[in-house]
């Protein structure tokens, strides 16, 4: 017997991949359904080798539907998640409306799957920030054995972080630098993307940080320990998917190189290439598709007593949305439901 499951902004780019997901990691579907807005009503995506064309999200009934996996802008989720979650569906949100909730678990399943039994309080769980979910599942191993103090991270995050939008605009503009009569001015960005970086994403906030930059500090504290203190600086690159980062960590105890390697080897949800040669490392193009979080170029910090650098590569659509979504559903049925 498996379950009865909803995607909610099946035609968009993490909706799609979260149908994709689900039938790539045969989730136990008994039933599934594809919503959207209206105007994309009756528009086909694929399940599997199946294809389902989308429902108007407005008329459904969530009643007798298991969970839902919202993938939707958070105005449209706090019209819709209260409304599922009263049917008694259980919803897994990917936007940030609900992650900051007392009441409402923010879970990454190699993290803190413990988090998931709170999930009762609103019938809602929620997905992290993308570049949250990749950096904990590589700290969490490292924090278990050597406790972690601090942590200092410049993430380059690709465009497919601020949807199809910011895509097309990193394509046009490509397109544009060479055929200078086709001019393409920023629109989704603040400035041009192509060919440049843009140290800003999402809006300001009065002590000079962006939001995104304090998502990744809040976030890190409620999944895996509110005591660790995290400085972020958050860069847009010109990379269709694929988020990285780059990360100082600085710890309670000392952790040698090689020790950390063999920690993060045997971790979950992580892959490890660190060659020192040309090439010994992930880099974004590499990871699309994949469902690991990749960690390469592993080493001491001398400037400080207990400390580490790393690079940490994920596709920002997998594990930064859909397939952590996938993954609660997953820990969610195992762990809460029972029925699959």
């Amino acid at each position: 017997m498996g379950y009865k499951v909803v995607v909610v902004g099946a035609t968009g780019n993490v909706g799609r991949e979260m149908l994709n997901i689900l039938a790539e990691r045969e989730f136990p579907v008994d039933q599934i359904a594809a919503l959207a807005s209206r105007k994309s009503l009756g528009t086909e995506v694929s399940f599997g080798d199946k294809t389902i064309k989308t429902q108007d999200l407005a008329a459904f009934d969530f009643t007798g539907w298991d969970m839902a996996l919202f993938a939707i802008g958070s105005t449209a989720t706090k019209e819709f998640a209260p409304k599922a979650a009263a049917a008694g569906c259980v919803v897994i949100d990917n936007s940030s409306l609900y992650r900051y909730d007392p009441d409402v678990p923010l879970i990454v399943p190699e993290v803190n799957p413990e988090a998931v039994h709170g999930y009762s309080k609103k019938n809602i769980i929620a997905n992290p920030n993308c570049s949250t979910a990749q950096m904990v599942v590589a700290l969490k191993p490292l924090h278990d054995r050597a406790r972690i103090k601090r942590v200092v991270v410049s993430t380059y995050q690709s465009v497919s972080g601020a949807g199809k939008e910011g895509m097309d605009e990193l394509w046009d503009q490509t397109k544009a630098v060479y055929n200078p009569t086709d001019d393409k001015p920023a629109k989704k960005f603040t400035k041009q993307i192509a060919f440049n970086v843009i140290p800003h994403i999402d809006v300001f906030m009065e002590d000079g940080s962006t939001k995104e930059e304090w998502k990744m500090v809040a976030e890190t504290k409620k999944i895996l320990d509110k005591s660790i203190k995290l400085t972020a600086t958050c860069v847009r690159v010109p990379v269709f998917v694929g988020h990285s980062e780059a990360l100082n960590i600085e710890f309670e105890d000392f952790l040698d190189e090689d020790e950390a390697r063999d920690i993060l080897r045997e971790a979950p949800g992580l892959m490890v290439i660190d060659k020192r040669e040309d090439g010994g490392y992930v880099t974004p193009i590499e990871c699309v598709g994949d469902f690991a979080t990749f960690i390469s170029r592993i080493r001491q910090d001398s400037t400080i007593e207990n400390g580490l650098n790393l690079w940490c590569v994920s596709d920002n659509l997998r594990k930064g949305a859909a397939l952590n979504a996938v993954q609660i559903a997953e820990l969610l049925g195992r762990e809460v439901l029972k029925k699959g």
